[in-house]
């Protein structure tokens, strides 16, 4: 069947009820819960927010950078105290839009361990007649004093095109390439299915840009046209986490339908099927062919039914957990705790599951190798975990 007949087949109630915004079960509501264990870690509480998004350490120091929806940016020192960055955009607020991610681009060797660093945040914005879309911008954060710091020349490199109504799956995560030279950015398909598979725009996709946000020359579908010079790989629902591992290799976390939660192992030029293929289904019931029907799609290393909804992910390399060295742990939303996933060449395989009775927005690890989680929702704690 060719991709457009194949597109076309998906009922209209089914891509009407996968587009119903935040309400979505693979985005919002609880997914299986872990039986209660005793946890192999401690949990100390520093600080709470509202509706956080992401969590960020500073490399050059014991700080770290929480991001709430709606349009702040907070700094907590090692002590808890608090404090906020100021010149942060205005941001379209609501459903799962807002301020977003927040990532350090790594120094130079030899530059100085103070003074201005350059930062890139993500954000959702509004256009013309109830349209929203998602953009990255580049600045520099100038700290006057350690929990006072302001964004300096901030200036938008990115934006997902086109924009379109609806307020859900703008993803917009962002990775700095291991050598400092280029960003990966997750741009979410916009609950619109079909743009996933279209080259012409850039929902959908993780993209490949310079540090200025222009494409990196010779991508894998350079000189199609539209989007198609910053596309890296395509058939992307709604990517919340896109992390290298110690290997230098991307990964991305993203949100299955009804089922079909998964973790991928990104590569050059791949396509990764959705909407033609998911190892779940429609939120109507239809169901959705398998991966495994499709040789031709890359495959999840590993996916979930029930779906966990994931927040974020990092990959453990903290001396504090020697035996976690390696694995990917998840934050997780619908499962209300943290999901520990081995991997093993390029197939993944979970190893536990740690309830913590609410849902996870996001983890973190500091410089130092401590590892933080912060929760979703209003009244959000920030809480350190320690190995017992």
């Amino acid at each position: 069947m060719t991709l457009l007949k194949t597109l076309t087949a998906l009922s209209p109630l089914a891509l009407v009820l996968a587009s119903c915004g935040a309400s979505a079960p693979g985005d919002n509501a609880t997914g299986a819960r872990a039986e209660p264990s005793a946890l192999p870690f401690t949990l100390t509480d520093i600080a709470t927010f509202d509706q956080p998004w992401a969590l960020t350490p500073d490399p050059q120091s014991d700080r770290l950078f929480v991001t709430e929806r709606a349009g702040r940016i907070k700094i907590v020192l090692a002590d808890g105290t608090l404090g906020a960055v100021s010149g942060v955009p205005r941001v379209d607020f609501g459903g799962q839009g807002g301020l977003g991610d927040f990532v350090f681009l790594p120094s130079p060797r030899n530059a100085p361990a103070t003074g201005p660093q350059t930062v890139y945040l993500s954000w959702v914005e509004a256009g013309a007649s109830d349209t929203r879309g998602a953009v990255v911008g580049k600045a520099r954060l100038v700290c006057s004093q350690p929990a006072t710091c302001a964004l300096d020349g901030l200036t938008v490199i990115w934006r997902q095109a086109p924009k379109v109504t609806g307020r859900g799956h703008f993803s917009h995560r962002i990775a700095v390439a291991p050598d400092g030279a280029s960003l990966f950015i997750a741009s979410g398909e916009r609950q619109k299915f079909t743009p996933a598979q279209d080259l012409s725009v850039n929902l959908g996709k993780i993209v490949h840009l310079d540090l200025d946000g222009k494409p990196i020359a010779g991508g894998p579908f350079a000189g199609r046209g539209g989007a198609s010079d910053e596309v890296w790989s395509l058939g992307h629902r709604n990517i919340l986490g896109l992390v290298f591992d110690a290997s230098g290799r991307l990964w991305d976390l993203e949100h299955g339908p009804r089922g079909g939660d998964e973790l991928n192992l990104v590569k050059r030029g791949q396509n990764y099927g959705w909407p033609i293929v998911s190892n779940g289904d429609n939120y109507d019931g239809t169901p959705i062919p398998r991966h495994s029907t499709r040789p031709e799609f890359a495959a999840p290393a590993i996916s979930w039914n029930p779906v966990i909804a994931p927040g974020n992910f990092i990959f453990v390399a903290s001396p504090q957990f020697p035996a976690w060295r390696g694995n990917a742990l998840i934050a997780g939303l619908g499962s209300e705790g943290l999901v520990r996933v081995s991997i093993a060449g390029e197939t993944a395989h979970e190893e536990a599951r740690y309830p913590l009775g609410h849902r996870i927005r996001a983890i973190a690890q500091a410089r130092g190798g401590a590892i933080y989680v912060v929760e979703d929702g209003a009244g959000a704690r920030l809480r350190k975990l320690s190995p017992r």
